[in-house]
């Protein structure tokens, strides 16, 4: 059976520690958010064009899940009139902590994806890396994303791919070492990917909750640190078999014929 997760399930883990932050910051300083964000985009450095921040000067923008702020702060620093939310105190903390350092401001509240907190119509641009495969009904979360975009108004959103390297490897460990190999991915998923609940999509899945509000659609598997065994990402997972694979692991060849088994699904579009 599927792990069933809830929105205070979610909002405990979360608040444990913000996305990224045991591995990436070392100290809640100035130095230390510069050193996190650095990592972060050396280990992804396709967030950049996909954001798209160079283009989000006064427009109204809106990043639902703010995690540590690192792309908050980069569309502060583009000039967007910048509003984000996130499901825990903790993010909206180190966000606005982020920010004051470099004296740069947003519209920052806690808040649900599945219930936002603005009218119909209220934003140019709404991004989202990483976020509502943690939210019960992820379904509702990108209604709700679309109901607050404006018609033209553009959007970016990340959510996992099913049949990424990520998953078959969390599989293999915990589904097929354990003898229980008919374990579906959606359960692997649920329990051992970050917080509990957490889902993934096959891009056919993902097209099919966009498209009743957006034309102009892409969808595209990343490749990441995570897949190619590249980082020290899934600390939750340590072994002699998962340092064997470090040392071991094909990246060279993966990343030739495994481009469509990334873990990350990057969603862009247009707001019909």
């Amino acid at each position: 059976m599927i792990a069933q997760a809830t929105l205070s399930d979610v909002r405990e883990f979360w608040d444990e520690a913000s996305c990224g932050e045991a591995l990436l910051l070392a100290e809640e300083t100035d130095a230390g958010y510069a050193a996190q964000s650095a990592e972060r985009y050396r280990l992804e450095p396709y967030i950049a064009d996909f954001a798209n921040w160079a283009e989000m000067s006064g427009k109204q923008v809106l990043e639902i899940g703010v995690g540590l702020g690192s792309d908050h702060e980069q569309f502060a620093r583009a000039g967007a009139e910048l509003t984000g939310i996130d499901l825990t105190p903790r993010a909206i903390d180190h966000t606005r902590q982020r920010l004051a350092f470099s004296g740069l401001g947003s519209n920052l509240q806690v808040a649900n994806a599945e219930a936002l907190p603005f009218a119909d119509a209220s934003f140019d641009h709404v991004y989202s890396w990483g976020v509502l495969h943690h939210s019960p009904d992820t379904r509702t979360a990108i209604a709700e994303a679309m109901r607050v975009l404006r018609s033209g108004g553009t959007f970016a959103i990340m959510i996992y791919n099913k049949w990424s390297l990520v998953g078959l490897m969390l599989w293999a460990r915990y589904g097929l070492a354990r003898g229980r190999p008919l374990t579906s991915l959606a359960s692997i998923y649920a329990r051992h990917l970050e917080s509990p609940g957490t889902k993934a999509f096959t891009p056919a899945e993902a097209r099919a909750m966009i498209l009743p509000f957006a034309t102009n659609v892409a969808v595209r598997a990343e490749l990441t640190h995570g897949d190619l065994l590249s980082s020290g990402a899934g600390q939750r997972h340590k072994g002699a078999l998962l340092d064997l694979a470090r040392r071991l692991w094909p990246r060279g060849l993966l990343k030739r014929v495994a481009t469509h088994n990334g873990l990350f699904l990057l969603i862009s579009g247009q707001r019909i």
